[in-house]
């Protein structure tokens, strides 16, 4: 009995408030806070925040047409996976039904979460989606990391989308081991010249022509022996007969 009380004083003081418009400007969408406000004063269109992600359109249609007839209902999407991400735009037939809704479903819940319904100047294509760094909305990207929200995706990104958006740090150099130093007049290990001598074999060793004459050698060793030996037997003939 105390909770219902509380409630419904809670009720009373909300009523007593009257709907709590933010001094926002949507400088993508109009030139001046004074064209923004003209707007405001001739739509019949809501902008509806603090949502779940898993808030569907039927349920805002549901809930909404108990104030007025809706004409349309245009889900927030994120900007890259086109997935709902907080927040909607409803648009009514007639201005007095959307202020009056913006006057009694104002910090109403729904899904457990307290929506925020403000008068908006009329939906244009593009405002649908998320203008945060991360693609949805930007209260999204500043929430810390700490902060958790099941219905908001979770842990918030704190620094990282800004980091991610904006800011490249260049990879630390490495720096170079005292005892690795080079000197001055040394060329850098990469362009050192190999000795003369095995750069001469290699390229004796590669050129076919080198590589002939090798041959050619080895063949002359080897008459060179056949005719020695074919003299020994000469003279072993030659001392037989005798």
């Amino acid at each position: 009995m105390a909770e219902l009380y509380v409630e419904v004083v809670e009720e009373e003081q909300r009523l007593a408030r009257g709907p709590s418009q933010r001094q926002y400007w949507d400088r993508k969408t109009f030139s001046s806070f004074a064209e923004q406000q003209r707007a405001v004063a001739r739509s019949s269109t809501l902008y509806v925040g603090n949502l779940s992600f898993f808030t569907s359109e039927s349920q805002i249609y549901e809930l909404f047409s108990r104030v007025g007839y809706v004409k349309r209902v245009i889900m927030g999407l994120d900007r890259f996976k086109k997935t709902p991400c907080g927040f909607c735009f409803v648009e009514y037939s007639v201005h007095s039904e959307a202020e009056a809704c913006a006057q009694f479903l104002s910090e109403t819940k729904l899904d457990n979460r307290v929506m925020r319904c403000e008068m908006d100047g009329g939906f244009r294509e593009g405002r649908q989606f998320g203008r945060g760094l991360s693609g949805g909305q930007v209260r999204d990207d500043r929430r810390s990391k700490d902060d958790y929200d099941a219905g908001r995706g979770g842990y918030g990104r704190g620094d990282d989308a800004t980091a991610d958006g904006h800011h490249f740090r260049r990879s630390a150099h490495v720096k170079r081991p005292r005892g690795k130093s080079v000197a001055m007049d040394e060329p850098p290990a990469s362009r050192q010249r190999r000795p003369e001598s095995s750069r001469e074999e290699n390229k004796e060793e590669e050129n076919p022509r080198f590589r002939h004459r090798e041959d050619d050698a080895d063949r002359d060793d080897e008459v060179a022996e056949d005719k020695q030996d074919m003299e020994a037997v000469e003279k072993i003939k030659e001392t037989i007969e005798a």
